[in-house]
């Protein structure tokens, strides 16, 4: 599921309950902090404006394709259309198969989420359809009527539709929560008189009862470091409309969407589905992802991609729910097919439908030399404990070479500097990359900052195009090797909340490398790379 709606992805901060607790703060961070260097700038970026400085001048570099699996890119965006992909064997509008790879009219890429109907923009969480699917053949059985070869499927549906449940009753626990806490805020900035009050408003507001104090005194403290439009459209609309989202859509087990792709999503065979509707009902999240990767360098507007010569290949698969491995799949070996050398996957979930149609697209672009980059997840969970899929390990046995699994950091090297949202895992997490609060283009040439994994994975993403691009000899899997071996380690003990208690772990216990990516330490490597 992508970042923005109704997924794991998202990180709500408040609720009623929160109210009468201590506030979470917003610290302000250095533009483009992403990019920055530690030891230069005092913030743990990536170090790409030194890279770039020191030892890209004058280079030359070829053309990367890196698609961005997701939930749809504004390719008009001021700070996009210039870096989105076009394929010139295919003639626009003209609803022929120009270049007979079985897409119609896919000028700047595909969308396997929608027809000519239109195009998805809500889907149910794969748990939610796993229980729908077994309700037919389980639900009115008791372990006694079972047959002995169909008592692990009842298990499983057992398990699955009451961690279902669980999840509905917390949803709508959470949506009442979040409803009355917007009523509270709405109805102070009302008396306020102002659509986006300043600290000065809310210390001079006298409240009427102890919820606006509340919100009063919260307010007070975080607009000392943002504005109050960003604060309400990502924390209380932010979670209002998630937990909403989570109810109407993607926990409810009578919506089922699909009926506008016209497919059959059992026919895991079937690739020729879709449009060319590369933005979808929804591009928010994938335009932001789109941006941290290449956003175009040195226009003097919008923000700085990590990479300067790549192109964004724009493919659908990601609605504000969970994807299905079919979509995954063809989405994967869509992007192979059209050149892609990097894959940003910025999407996940826990529970898979079909895990082999997936791993077999993953094969078929390892064996093309492509470089696929997943997003960690956003559950602070160990993914050496929790599933979380996709993921390079292959149900038939063996690793795909060259997949890096991507967690979330800060800006501040410190015992905070993994994010506290971020999952984590020795073995199963690769890298660590700047997370939180980035800044990048969202639809209407608008930027946002935003938090998660998904922000993490395209910096590493922009990273690979970045080194294929001016190091073309090296193949994905070196890159892969470049990448784990130039991270900048993190020497030091962070706190990591594990139940109710706030665990201190080394950061060499958090990923396979031990550390965050740096483009410069990359690029050096890149230029002396021996196996």
């Amino acid at each position: 599921m992508n970042m923005k709606k109704a997924n794991f992805y998202y990180r709500g901060i408040l609720s009623l309950s929160l109210l009468a607790m201590v506030p979470f703060v917003s610290v302000a961070q250095k533009p483009n902090w992403q990019n920055l260097d530690l030891k230069a700038d005092s913030t743990f970026g990536i170090s790409t404006e030194k890279a770039y400085k020191d030892l890209l001048k004058g280079k030359k570099s070829k053309p990367v394709i890196v698609a961005v699996l997701d939930g749809g890119v504004d390719i008009k965006h001021e700070d996009l259309k210039d870096v989105i992909w076009v394929n010139k064997k295919e003639k626009a509008g003209n609803g022929i198969d120009d270049d007979k790879n079985g897409y119609i009219d896919d000028v700047n890429g595909w969308s396997f989420l929608g027809s000519n109907k239109g195009s998805i923009n809500y889907e149910t969480l794969e748990l939610t359809r796993l229980v729908r699917r077994d309700n037919e053949r389980f639900a009115n059985l008791d372990a006694k009527s079972i047959k002995a070869e169909d008592l692990p499927a009842f298990e499983a549906y057992q398990k699955n539709r009451a961690e279902f449940e669980k999840q509905l009753v917390e949803a709508k626990e959470n949506l009442a929560q979040y409803t009355g806490l917007k009523m509270v805020v709405d109805e102070v900035v009302k008396k306020i008189g102002k659509e986006n009050p300043t600290v000065a408003d809310f210390q001079n507001f006298s409240p009427a009862n102890d919820m606006e104090k509340n919100v009063q005194r919260i307010m007070v403290q975080q607009l000392q470091n943002t504005s109050f439009k960003e604060f309400y459209e990502e924390q209380v609309k932010g979670g209002y409309d998630h937990f909403k989202d989570q109810v109407d859509y993607n926990l409810n087990i009578d919506f089922d969407p699909r009926s506008i792709v016209g497919d059959d999503p059992n026919d895991v065979k079937d690739r020729f589905y879709g449009n060319n509707d590369v933005a979808g009902p929804d591009a928010l999240h994938g335009s932001h992802v789109a941006g941290i990767i290449a956003a175009e360098r040195n226009n003097k507007i919008g923000i700085d991609g990590v990479a300067d010569n790549v192109v964004i290949l724009p493919v659908r698969n990601t609605p504000n729910g969970d994807e299905r491995d079919k979509d995954v799949a063809n989405g994967i070996r869509y992007a192979v097919d059209n050149g892609a050398k990097v894959i940003n996957m910025s999407f996940g979930k826990a529970y898979s439908w079909d895990k082999k149609v997936v791993d077999d697209a993953v094969k078929y672009a390892v064996s093309k030399d492509v470089l696929l980059i997943h997003a960690a997840g956003n559950d602070n969970k160990n993914l050496d404990e929790a599933q979380n899929f996709p993921n390079p390990e292959y149900l038939d046995g063996g690793v795909a070479s060259s997949w890096i699994t991507v967690g979330a950091s800060g800006w501040k090297n410190d015992e905070k500097i993994k994010a506290d949202f971020s999952n984590y895992g020795k073995t199963k997490v690769d890298v660590f990359a700047p997370g939180v609060k980035i800044n990048s283009t969202t639809p209407g040439s608008k930027y946002q900052k935003l938090d998660g994994t998904s922000m993490a994975a395209p910096v590493v993403a922009g990273l690979a195009g970045l080194i294929r691009s001016y190091y073309p000899n090296l193949t994905a899997s070196e890159v892969k090797d470049i990448i784990m071996k130039s991270v900048v380690k993190v020497n030091q003990v962070v706190k990591v909340e594990q139940g109710d208690k706030v665990n201190e772990i080394p950061f060499a216990d958090l990923c396979v490398s031990g550390g965050i990516v740096n483009a410069y330490k990359a690029l050096q490597l890149a230029a002396q790379y021996k196996k």
